[in-house]
């Protein structure tokens, strides 16, 4: 079989969110045959997403029923061929995870969106950008501190799979955080620029709440792939989460979709069901922009008992709270891949969000 035979029939896998083949819409990269093996390089940009992982499945059980043995690779060639001197080299995806208000659990969010990542198989960094309110090593229950290279940079320590950096680390226990906007910008760039982060498939980066100066240095430092956006449901969560979507769509960023968390509380005495933030705002607060709903975490004391306790719940709970967690995570991870596709199959097209699914 001849390469234009390959190709005639990688026709027939289609991407099931964009609703082509990977052919016609300019996935297939390179691909060439020799004897009975075939090098096939995608343009898939999301390691260990469902949706990515079952299009390169499909593509050797369909490769190996015609007697080939596939190798298959994998690139986004805008963002493969920066070099050595872009930000974060070594890092294919930066996820921020912002809220237009604290108090709605976004760093619970972020840290078990790292961890789950990490589950998948994907290699994963946690950066605790909330320089005011870090809270990430006690969520890792992580107290080990980064150890310093001879050339000054930072290595970080590691939990659960996920690499962490965060102000906690930097200052003590007990230390207030009082700096003005240079002084945030600064230590910003310093935490992206001089730590080892190394080969990443996603930089989970947790946000302060609002719409700050944290928020524009990242924006401005690094290449955020897309953004999450938690919000609980009550209305004066929805109004605050608008800001941060609008901050994004100033920046030209992607918002890979809206996560709700604190909704439904479950009684574990009379079994019965209570809306305590309202009900569906998140959903509803999605379909109304247009944007996918990553989904919902229920208000559930295991997500307290595991932040505190330092053991994300996506890994420790493997009920309906964890399978939350877990839905939520290979929702991101899918629109990542959306992200990347789309860019690929359209070059010149730009965006701020992904479409509603």
């Amino acid at each position: 079989m001849d390469e234009d035979a390959v190709r005639d029939r990688l026709r027939t896998v289609e991407d099931p969110e964009l609703g082509e083949d990977i052919v016609s819409l300019g996935l297939v990269n390179e691909l060439s045959v020799e004897g009975d093996e075939v090098d096939i390089d995608l343009a898939l940009g999301a390691p260990y997403s469902p949706t990515e992982t079952d299009i390169a499945g499909e593509i050797r059980e369909l490769l190996l029923e015609e007697g080939l043995e596939p190798n298959l690779s994998a690139s986004i060639p805008d963002r493969d061929s920066g070099g050595d001197e872009q930000v974060l080299p070594g890092v294919k995806n930066v996820i921020a995870v912002a809220s237009g208000k604290g108090g709605v659990g976004k760093s619970t969010v972020a840290t078990n969106l790292a961890a789950g990542l990490s589950q998948l198989g994907a290699q994963v960094g946690l950066f605790d950008a909330d320089v005011y309110g870090p809270n990430v090593p006690r969520m890792f229950d992580a107290d080990e501190p980064p150890m310093a290279t001879e050339d000054e940079t930072l290595v970080p320590p590691e939990k659960y799979g996920v690499k962490l950096m965060s102000m906690a680390f930097l200052t003590g226990e007990d230390d207030p955080v009082i700096w003005r906007g240079p002084m945030v910008h600064k230590v910003i760039t310093q935490l992206t620029e001089d730590v080892e982060w190394g080969n990443l498939d996603y930089l989970i980066v947790d946000l302060p709440p609002g719409t700050g100066d944290t928020q524009l240095t990242m924006l401005q430092t690094m290449p955020v792939t897309g953004a999450v956006i938690v919000t609980t449901p009550q209305d004066v969560a929805l109004d605050d989460a608008r800001k941060g979507l609008e901050m994004f769509a100033k920046h030209d960023t992607v918002v890979l979709g809206i996560a709700e968390n604190m909704s439904t509380f479950a009684c574990p005495d009379c079994g019965g069901e209570h809306d305590i933030f309202g009900s569906g705002g998140g959903e509803e607060f999605a379909e109304t922009h247009s944007m996918p709903f990553l989904g919902s975490i229920p208000l559930d004391p295991t997500v307290r008992e595991g932040g505190d306790g330092g053991e994300p719940t996506v890994i420790s709970d493997n009920g309906e709270t964890g399978d939350a967690f877990r839905t939520i995570t290979e929702n991101v991870a899918n629109n990542t891949g959306i992200v990347h596709r789309r860019g690929a199959s359209q070059p010149s097209g730009t965006g701020t969000r992904v479409s509603e699914q």
